[in-house]
């Protein structure tokens, strides 16, 4: 099995068995999250239970394409089980990393790894090769510690007295060495304390942010895992690897002496800029890019003064009325170090500040808060409330319900204070910013219909960037003068030209208010759920530069998505794939996973946005309007997408042409034997039957 290591490490914690899984046993998934989804379905026998269940099972699993030379394929990691973040409940969700860690973990010899079961003390999961144990926290002091922290206890014990670039020897393996560190992923205290919010740290800033996995893995008991290997992946053809790689760089990557763009942009063409969104980018001194295993891209930065490292997106915006720039950088570390999700803290900040604002929280408040807010914008401001949160207190050291109600998330704690539902309520009026399932505002739902339906369909913010071209160009365009990429009739062919079995329908780009609820954009969501939950999630491309539907560099501004992706895959593996192959696996995951929601309690009826979505007109908060391609009388142009808002009925409507694409029950939205039996998956309708929730053809 060129591509893979061939076992999956499948470890106990209550009882601390250590076990192998054949990865041959998965292997028609092909990797990450279709194995994941397979094993979780498999190993979990009551799917309704909670994310914080010892039954809970949490998959890490790689991809073939994992520590290979891909592109900005060969480094992330895919998280599943039950989560604990969303509402109504804990979804079976998802969460995906960048850095080292599933490289390092493909070096020592493993595809994957389960975790089930709780310890009855702290532990961490030691992974030499394949020499693996389950130690106690104890021993190094690891529980309490930060992420950083906790990863620098376990660099020194597996490291020994050998210095940075001293060869290491790990156990397992004889004769193998590396002159690397064990990559460490890691819960902070957050997670030690059961924050819904908390997340997993990896380096300094590489985070498995959504679904509260930090959480579940405190509930678990389970600290830290770290694995070294100094093992090899066996390719295929590496010359056909390598040539593959060469045509990539040559025909579609980043050219220095010729930059078609010099900012930061979320496709392929990008350079090297760290994507953070620090004071809307504001610039300073001192930093150069740095890159997960493979990329020839670096997204992340490195600075001069160590304060943000390897920080993105989210986790650069918390905090963006501090005093300073400088305050905002530390207050993003306090993030990292102590395992918190940026974007439920960043809403979830703006929300309290809000409501003191109005006289509603504060000390002895209608919600009594014990927040100096005499102190908002300063570094000692943050420093309280993301104690609070991480340890279920004041802040300061003292029990108090605020800092524990918190910990629950925002929406729970406004459930709490009493201020959630109702027609004034906090989450129906668009006061609380987290509109799908419980879970924090990420891009304007209704401009970018994708992105909204793709997440009140699933499980979670889809956090899936490989439509965002086209709002951002031309809103881009239109605010800061920056060059289009090409006419909306242009790009709009472009895309859909490469959106096999749906190709040609160019309408399923077209934003335009009559088209928000039909098959066309149906068809759209549909192809962006399949296509994710292989090539992205599976083969794991870096959802930041994948797919690459329009480069400025490509023949006629065609990017090399569809050609590219089969290309990597089969060279790595010697399969015979094809685009369209992947797309078709893609529509069997997607089917798995929304079966599992449906055994967790899922109907069509239970989604449904927040009020505000279908009540209040978009908007963004700097005022500019946003810009998608749409047809406007008769031609196609960049419209204006702000301003509008949900109709529930026609989104009623629009469910029903989902369900009807997929070949789901339209009164319920359950799977139906016909359509799993066709994927070859009769074994997943017979429990759905078994449970009352199979859907009638």
């Amino acid at each position: 099995m060129s591509g893979y290591a061939g076992k999956i490490l499948r470890v106990n914690l209550t009882n601390r068995k250590i076990k192998t899984i054949a990865t041959k046993k998965y292997a028609k998934w092909v990797g990450g999250h279709g194995m994941g989804s397979a094993i979780f379905f498999d190993l979990v026998k009551d799917k309704s239970i909670d994310g914080f269940d010892p039954a809970n099972i949490v998959t890490l699993m790689t991809s073939p394409l994992s520590g290979t030379l891909t592109p900005a394929g060969a480094a992330r990691t895919e998280m599943q089980g039950i989560g604990v973040q969303s509402i109504p409940i804990g979804w079976f969700t998802r969460s995906n990393f960048g850095g080292r860690f599933s490289s390092m973990l493909k070096y020592a010899g493993w595809d994957g790894i389960v975790v089930e079961g709780r310890a009855d003390e702290p532990v961490w999961l030691d992974i030499r090769n394949d020499a693996v144990s389950v130690r106690n926290c104890r021993d190094l002091a690891l529980w309490g510690t930060d992420t950083w922290q906790c990863q620098q206890q376990i660099w020194k014990y597996v490291a020994g007295k050998q210095m940075f670039g001293d060869w290491l020897e790990p156990a397992g393996r004889d004769g193998g060495q590396t002159t690397q560190r064990p990559a460490v992923l890691a819960i902070g205290p957050a997670g030690e304390n059961l924050s819904r919010m908390a997340c997993l740290i990896h380096d300094a800033s590489s985070s498995a942010g959504q679904g509260g996995f930090g959480a579940v893995w405190g509930a678990k008991r389970l600290k830290a895992i770290s694995v070294i290997g100094t093992g090899s992946i066996r390719v295929h053809n590496p010359q056909a690897l390598m040539q593959a790689r060469l045509w990539q760089q040559k025909n579609y990557a980043f050219k220095l002496d010729n930059l078609k763009r010099k900012y930061m942009s979320v496709d392929f063409q990008s350079p090297p800029v760290p994507g953070t969104l620090y004071r809307r980018g504001k610039p300073w001194i001192g930093k150069r890019p740095q890159a997960c295993i493979g990329c020839h891209s670096g997204c992340r930065g490195r600075y001069a003064d160590g304060i943000g490292n390897e920080a993105t997106c989210f986790t650069t915006t918390f905090y963006p009325f501090a005093d300073s720039l400088g305050i905002q950088r530390q207050a993003c570390d306090l993030l990292n170090r102590n395992g918190l999700n940026a974007a439920e803290m960043l809403w979830g900040e703006l929300y309290i500040r809000d409501l003191n604002r109005a006289g509603i929280l504060g000390p002895g408040k209608e919600i009594d808060c014990p927040l100096n807010f005499g102190s908002y914008g300063q570094l000692a401001f943050a420093e309280q409330l993301v104690q609070a949160i991480t340890y279920r207190n004041d802040g300061r050291g003292n029990e108090h319900r605020f800092g524990d109600d918190l910990a629950e998330g925002f929406v729970r704690a406004a459930d709490k204070w009493g201020r959630l539902d109702g027609a004034h309520g906090d989450l129906q009026t668009g006061r609380l910013m987290f509109p799908i399932w419980g879970l924090p505002r990420h891009k304007e739902a209704r401009s970018q219909l994708d992105w909204a339906y793709g997440t009140i369909l699933g499980d979670r913010d889809i956090n899936e960037h490989g439509f965002d071209q086209l709002r951002s160009n031309p809103t881009y365009n239109k605010r800061w003068g920056i060059p289009l990429y090409g006419s909306a009739e242009e790009v709009v062919k472009i895309y859909t030209d490469k959106m096999v079995p749906f190709q040609g329908d160019r309408r399923m780009l077209d934003f335009s208010d009559a088209n928000m609820y039909s098959e066309h954009i149906a068809k759209l969501v549909t192809w962006h759920r399949y296509y994710s939950r292989f090539w992205k999630q599976s083969v794991q491309f870096c959802d930041w530069r994948w797919p690459d539907f329009l480069n400025l560099y490509g023949p006629g501004k065609v990017g090399s998505t569809g050609i590219a992706e089969p290309k990597f895959l089969n060279a790595v593996t010697g399969y015979n794939f094809s685009f369209l192959n992947g797309i078709e696996l893609g529509r069997k995951i997607w089917n798995l996973d929304h079966a599992i929601w449906t055994l967790q309690g899922r109907h069509r009826d239970m989604v449904q946005f927040a009020d505000y979505l279908y009540t209040q007109p978009s908007f963004t908060f700097d005022g500019h309007t946003e810009y998608m391609p749409g047809i406007e009388n008769g031609k196609w142009r960049y419209i204006k997408v702000l301003g509008r808002h949900f109709d529930k009925s026609k989104f009623e409507e629009f469910k029903t042409r989902f369900y009807r694409l997929q070949a789901w029950d339209t009164r319920s939205g359950y799977p139906t034997r016909k359509t799993l039996e066709s994927l070859d998956m009769g074994y997943v309708a017979d429990e759905l039957e078994k449970e009352g929730r199979l859907g009638r053809a």
